[in-house]
């Protein structure tokens, strides 16, 4: 039996790492350490989901310079199956810095780029999806996933576009310690089957529709933990790919929570070939 697709929907950033501290204002750092890949939430959670053996379909937008070509190439060598809509700028620039005790600062230059409904490529990225996990910035396109997919997992970080399409997710993911992933402010008509909340080296809690909550465990990182870049992402592409393959939802949360801590024990966040 063939695996059931899972779709990506999310930006690509043309990230440098660097290991180092964040200055003080109006003082010099230096770091050192750097390497760039293609990252941010959808390059990130292909990859995660690439790596766990899904069928993946990144749905994204990308530049017009070498670091859009060199994303796209990065990540179709993982296997990853990229549907890209082409944006006149570069690729959006980021800077990582990433401090001795694991934790990074995230700096985006520019306006992240997205896949939009006006694309016109929902409809053949979408034709054979078994579940999707949506991170972009378009209450359309968002609305064109819940119709075309089956089940759908939305990062909290877009409750907005929750909102502004009207449309339900059957679970919305983020952390308990983000102040921008909490999901109070969706109507009760919009409240998802499950809200999952990671709350990382404690595991996480899973609440659902009627209240209930039900905390799982963390999962132990398979070696040092030397970068925290990532791991929601990776979090949520191991929720998606767990419930794609028919998995209750505390096993898929169990799914996300190994590759959640496998993106801690390398420096940025699509890791190793």
């Amino acid at each position: 039996m063939t695996a059931p697709r899972v779709v990506i929907v999310g930006h690509v950033e043309w990230v440098t790492h660097a290991l180092g501290e964040v200055p003080a204002r109006g003082r010099i750092a230096d770091l050192h350490g750097a390497f760039t890949e293609p990252a941010g939430g959808g390059g990130v959670a292909a990859a995660a989901a690439a790596r766990l053996g899904a069928p993946v379909r990144l749905l994204t937008a990308v530049g017009n310079d070498d670091a859009a070509a060199s994303s796209l190439d990065l990540l179709r060598s993982r296997g990853i199956d990229v549907a890209a809509a082409r944006r006149p700028m570069p690729q959006t620039p980021v800077l990582t810095i990433t401090g001795r005790d694991g934790e990074r600062t995230i700096m985006v230059v520019g306006n992240r780029l997205q896949a939009q409904a006006a694309d016109g490529m929902h409809e053949s990225a979408l034709a054979d999806a078994g579940a999707a996990y949506y991170t972009g910035e378009d209450p359309a396109l968002l609305a064109e996933v819940r119709a075309r997919v089956p089940l759908l997992v939305v990062s909290a970080r877009r409750s907005a576009d929750l909102v502004a399409s009207g449309v339900a997710a059957d679970v919305v993911v983020g952390s308990l310690n983000d102040p921008d992933e909490h999901t109070d402010d969706l109507p009760a008509h919009l409240r998802p089957q499950w809200c999952v909340q990671t709350d990382g080296a404690n595991g996480g809690v899973i609440v659902t529709i009627d209240g209930t909550e039900t905390r799982y465990a963390p999962a132990p990182p398979p070696g040092a933990v030397i970068d925290s870049y990532g791991c929601g992402d990776s979090f949520a592409a191991g929720l998606t790919v767990g419930l794609s393959r028919g998995l209750a939802i505390t096993d898929a949360a169990a799914l996300g929570a190994g590759a959640g801590a496998a993106c801690t024990t390398w420096r940025g966040g699509i890791g190793p070939t």
